[in-house]
């Protein structure tokens, strides 16, 4: 035990450090973590108060929260760093070589300057905010925004998986946001028939059972709507391509989420009410183009094939 204690001794002897020295780290660690809390009750003081605002408030709350957190760890380290000596002058010998120091260390943290900067652009610009319902990409994950930091922003998928993507790629990527202003969503439900399917038949089956589904909604008043406004489910003849032809119904539901579900149920009730009524789906086409490798060889007159 003894032993014990005076490698101890002399490890915070080599250091520079005496028991006021640990005092003085007790005192910082403490100041930080009290400061943080302050910073933290006030931060969710506020966002209580304008709650009614929505998820921008939710979106600023989250933001500056984690990057209070941030900032006083960065903080607490400069000071201990700073109150201990051999520390303190080991800073001041890697300080003293500042030009090539702070060339590795700016290109070390380029990456991170460019996600905390995009991390504030997205808070202040609000291309989304938390809880919204978002895809990132062309063939991106679509789910729930739970958090934003500093460096990246946290989706929560369908798969109850979180995805976890830098501010920066975010910030240049393209972002479909389906909770910005309006939640309410136009589903595509497409089918794929045969030419010569009986087309008035397969439209009046899928309007009837997007009318009995529970989560359709009557149709708003869309300025980029392709609807006729004159039924109350429109199915459309969208293409004719390579013997065969799509319908297209525009049904609406309440949120992405629900239009998601609706999409499912209308698939397998569709599907069940075609082959019930012998409608034909189309098939694919396949082409087989032949060269002179895989064209079969016509044996001369009078020879036998080999």
């Amino acid at each position: 035990m003894e032993q014990g204690s005076s490698k101890i001794g002399q490890l915070m002897h080599g250091l520079g450090m005496d028991l006021l020295l640990v005092l003085k780290i007790v005192a910082i660690l403490f100041a930080a973590w009290f400061v943080e809390r302050l910073i933290h009750l006030a931060l969710r003081r506020g966002y209580a108060k304008a709650k009614a605002q929505g998820r921008e408030e939710m979106t600023r709350y989250r933001f500056f929260r984690n990057a209070v957190r941030t900032l006083m760890v960065i903080l607490a380290l400069i000071a201990i760093v700073y109150v201990i000596p051999s520390l303190r002058s080991l800073a001041f010998t890697l300080f003293a070589g500042a030009g090539i120091l702070a060339v590795v260390i700016g290109f070390a943290a380029q990456k991170a300057l460019s996600d905390i900067i995009s991390g504030v652009f997205i808070v202040a610009f609000k291309p989304f905010r938390v809880g919204d319902l978002i895809q990132a990409g062309e063939v991106g994950v679509f789910g729930q925004v739970e958090d934003i930091n500093l460096r990246h922003t946290t989706i929560l998928t369908f798969e109850n998986r979180r995805l976890v993507i830098p501010n920066s790629i975010l910030s240049e990527d393209r972002i479909v946001n389906s909770s910005i202003r309006d939640e309410r969503t136009c589903e595509f439900i497409e089918f794929d028939l045969a030419l010569h399917a009986d087309i008035n038949l397969a439209m009046a089956l899928m309007q009837h059972r997007a009318l009995l589904h529970p989560s359709r909604i009557v149709s708003p008043d869309v300025a980029t709507s392709m609807e006729n406004p004159e039924e109350p489910i429109t199915v459309r003849l969208v293409k004719i391509h390579e013997g065969a032809i799509t319908l297209r119904m525009y049904v609406w539901a309440k949120d992405p989420v629900d239009a998601r579900r609706m999409h499912y149920d209308l698939n397998q009730a569709v599907l069940e009410d075609f082959l019930e009524q012998g409608i034909p789906f189309a098939l694919p086409i396949r082409r087989s183009l032949q060269g002179d490798s895989t064209r079969p060889v016509v044996p001369a007159h009078g020879q036998a094939a080999q």
